[in-house]
Order: C-alpha cells, then structure tokens, then sequence
C-alpha cells in the first residue's frame, strides 16, 4: 500500500470519500486529513491564531477602533466585515476583561471608620450597626433594639428580618457583596447596550437607520469604554484621568463620524443621549446594588 494511501475512506467531518490518494485536507469542508490529539505547542500555536493573531483582525480592529472613533462602525455597515472582529465578540472580550480586572483590583471596603462606604461593629450581638459614611443611612441593633435611618421602609423591613434571624450573617453578606455586585452588573452591562442603543435611534430618527445598525455602533463605543476602563486601572499617575476624559471625547467623535451632521448638532444629540443614558445608568447601578446586598 502506497504511503499516502488514506487509512479512512472518508472524511469523518463531512463524510466525503478521499479517493485513491490522501490529501491533505478535505476537498469538501476544508478539515485536515490527518487527525491526531495535538501536542501541547501545537494547541498553544491554536489558540494564539485564533485568539491572539486571528491573521491579524484583532490588531486591524483595535487600531481603527482606537485611532478612527466610528469608522469601525461604517465598515461593518459597508459589508467589510471579515477583516474585523466581529462587534458583540469584541464587546463581550474586552468588557469581560475589564469586568475581571475590576473585580480582582477593585472592592467594597468594610471597617469600622467612617471614612469607608459601609461599616460595621459586631463586637456584641445586641449592638450591630450599618452605616453608609459618616451622616449617611445608617441600620442595625442598640441595646437589641432594631433602628433604621434615612433608608426606605421597604428596605429598613427587610434588614429587620435579616438582623433577627442572625446580625453575624449579615456582616458576611455584606463581605460577599462586592463579588456579588460585579458578577451582576456583567449581567447587567449586557442588557443596558441594547437600551443605548434605543437612546440612539431616538435621537437621530431623521437619519432612517435600523436599530440593529445603532446596535452595531453601541457594541463598539461600549468597547471602546471598557477598554479605557483597562487603561485607567494601569499604575501610571495621570493615566486613569486621562482615559476617563477619553470616553466622551471619544464618544463625540464617534457620533459625529458615524452620523454625520454638524457639531453643534452632534453636541446637543450626545449630551441628549448622554443624560438619558445617565439616569439609565443610576437606576440601574441602584438595583444592582440592592441586588447584590439583599438579592
């Protein structure tokens, strides 16, 4: 037998018969012909094709993504899409990085001075108190008596019934909320682009776009803020000031490329969507909070 005579008679992905001769890949789907367990080097060599290098796409796009604020956008629109990595895996990797880092950098602090966002004392059972800075809501037991202070009823109503039942378990909860907190707002984050989105189209109707091409353009703006959420977080004094400045300079750019149309118009346009997209933003960093503190 010849030695390159194929020790299968088909291809086992698509079930293509070979021939007579072997080669090397499959005439029909593409997949090799020669199937082994890869070594380690060749799965490292894998990974970084296809994660790292991806011939080069992931480095086209974050150069355009970062030095032409839109065009990312206007390309994907144009039909020029597999020289770039698409827009919601873009979004979901870098966001996904910047929600790890966050979370590995950044905590919620619990002490006993008023200078932190929460403290507490459980030094006895019957003197436990929450306090949310120094003249801020504050909750909890004197003396075994429960009081509550500048905090919703609804709220103050739930914390008496975990305050009864056991005070040391809700200093512990408050411990894990900060896991908790960001492994919601990932959730979260995922919803409130597709409501930007939606302040987008209302903002330019007269511009007759989709709602799937205003996605497009929040995937990547979205992106580009996670990414300067990265940048910030790196230990270089007057690094994180100048990327927070970035993100609306950047997002103004980017409306103005992507929509076109005047600068005073794209001004008013982003400090429109802008607050509507604010008040999103504290409504939903609300629940999320008292999700993760009494979720």
């Amino acid at each position: 037998m010849s030695a390159n005579a194929p020790t299968d008679a088909a291809c086992p992905n698509c079930g293509h018969a070979f021939g007579a001769a072997r080669r090397k890949f499959c005439p029909e789907c593409g997949q090799e012909t020669n199937l082994r367990a890869p070594t380690f080097g060749e799965f490292a060599q894998q990974f970084g094709g296809s994660v790292i290098a991806a011939e080069g796409a992931l480095w086209r796009t974050l150069a355009l993504l970062f030095l032409k604020p839109g065009q990312l956008s206007r390309e994907y629109l144009a039909g020029r899409r597999r020289r770039y990595v698409l827009p919601l895996r873009l979004y979901l990797t870098i966001s996904l990085v910047a929600l790890l880092a966050l979370r590995l950098t950044h905590s919620f602090e619990f002490a006993t001075t008023p200078e932190k966002v929460i403290t507490f004392d459980t030094a006895s059972e019957r003197n436990f108190e929450l306090a949310w800075g120094a003249a801020g809501p504050r909750a909890g037991l004197r003396d075994g008596v429960f009081f509550c202070e500048q905090l919703p009823a609804s709220v103050c109503a739930r914390l008496q019934r975990r305050l009864d039942l056991d005070p040391k378990n809700v200093a512990r909860e408050f411990e894990q909320a900060s896991e908790r907190f960001f492994n919601h707002w990932g959730s979260a984050m995922f919803l409130l682009v597709p409501i930007f989105a939606a302040w987008l189209q209302l903002a330019y109707l007269n511009r007759r776009l989709r709602y799937a091409e205003h996605l497009v353009f929040a995937l990547h703006l979205h992106a580009f803020w996670f990414a300067a959420v990265l940048i910030a977080l790196l230990p270089l004094p007057g690094l994180e000031g100048a990327a927070f400045l970035a993100m609306p300079t950047y997002a103004v750019l980017a409306t103005h490329r992507f929509y076109g149309g005047r600068w005073w118009t794209t001004l008013l346009r982003n400090a429109a969507v802008a607050t509507a997209y604010g008040l999103t933003l504290l409504f939903a960093l609300a629940v999320v909070a008292i999700w993760a503190f009494w979720g």
